[in-house]
């Protein structure tokens, strides 16, 4: 017999299937899920309001489905990071970071990526496999602050729109009253930029969501985000532009930015040209040395620069300190302690 199927990452509509299937009443799908994701009990004969052979039921044909993270460190900054392995033996990182009140969990998309982008660790570490939606919840579910998250961006290892079926069915989790009942402006998805797949993304989800950009000139980009070939920034752009937001949804473009490289004046005056107009913040974020290159992070004196110029032109923007660099926690450095 193959293994039972797991709830987590099971939706209401999932498990109306399942307990058809079963010959039982669908209208416990509710009650499961209110039960498993927003309580958080884990045995299923503690659940409430369902049948005893209902309840005897789910420990005959399914699995909890948790997994717990097999390694942690934890970074001077409180910040922790944290290592899964699946059954199959892919490795993906998970990383909690705690802000006052703002307790945010960063999640794995992929075990690995296949982006390709220079700059990034995960895309040097290669892709190993997309997460199932159980898995991508898994991690949220089962690191010990669980009870604590208040925000939650998929940012962790791989390209969340190259795995986009399984990132939506995890924001319907998220976000239902039934499951964990995020608000969808405390949840963000970060992308390289997938040109269908952010137009399924705005349509089909409430959640913010962050663009990488690393240029405003389309064939530098290019020959850092080979995804830039085939997807060009300026449409997703234009895409985000004319996208009808509902109250307080945000689109961001993350501009990490690398002394030399994308910090000179005419970056900036790209940046205003690209960006004006359009209502998308800029989130400036520093650069993180990968293994021994020789590249390094813009000073922070030109980073508030763009910052003021970028505000003074009316486009929002925000310089963002890094958390968890000297565990390898930061952006671009998940991955560094996998295995290759």
């Amino acid at each position: 017999m193959g293994a039972r199927p797991q709830l987590t990452g099971m939706t209401k509509t999932d498990l109306d299937y399942f307990l058809e299937g079963e010959g039982i009443d669908p209208k416990y799908s509710v009650a499961i899920a209110t039960n498993f994701y927003r309580r958080g009990i884990r045995r299923f004969e503690n659940f409430a309001n369902i049948p005893g052979s209902v309840r005897a039921l789910l420990n005959s044909k399914l699995s909890a489905g948790l997994f717990e993270p097999v390694t942690s460190e934890i970074s001077s900054d409180k910040t922790v990071k944290y290592l899964f392995r699946s059954t199959d033996g892919r490795e993906f990182e998970t990383v909690f970071i705690p802000d006052g009140k703002r307790k945010t969990v960063c999640v794995s998309t992929q075990a690995g990526c296949r982006m390709g982008c220079p700059f990034c660790l995960t895309g040097r570490y290669g892709f190993r496999g997309n997460l199932s939606t159980g898995e991508i919840i898994n991690q949220i579910l089962s690191i010990p602050e669980a009870d604590s998250i208040t925000h939650i961006v998929f940012m962790g290892m791989g390209e969340p729109l190259d795995n986009i079926d399984e990132v939506l069915r995890s924001c319907k989790i998220l976000t239902s009253e039934w499951g964990l009942a995020v608000s969808p402006r405390n949840i963000t998805v970060s992308t390289v930029g997938i040109t269908a797949g952010v137009k399924r993304f705005l349509a089909e989800s409430d959640c913010n969501l962050t663009l990488s950009l690393f240029s405003p000139f389309p064939a530098e980009r290019a020959s850092v985000v080979p995804a830039e070939k085939a997807n060009p920034v300026s449409e997703i752009i234009g895409i985000m532009k004319d996208f009808r937001l509902r109250k307080r949804r945000r689109l961001t473009i993350a501009y990490v930015m690398i002394n030399g490289i994308n910090d000179t004046e005419g970056h900036l005056r790209e940046l205003k040209t690209l960006l004006s107009g359009t209502g998308i913040r800029v989130n400036l974020l520093p650069y993180h040395p990968i293994g021994d290159d020789e590249y390094i992070s813009s000073d922070i004196s030109l980073m508030e620069h763009f910052k003021n110029v970028l505000m003074m032109s009316g486009i929002s923007a925000s310089v963002r300190r890094s958390r968890g660099s000297d565990i390898s926690a930061a952006c671009g450095l998940l991955a560094s302690g996998l295995k290759k």
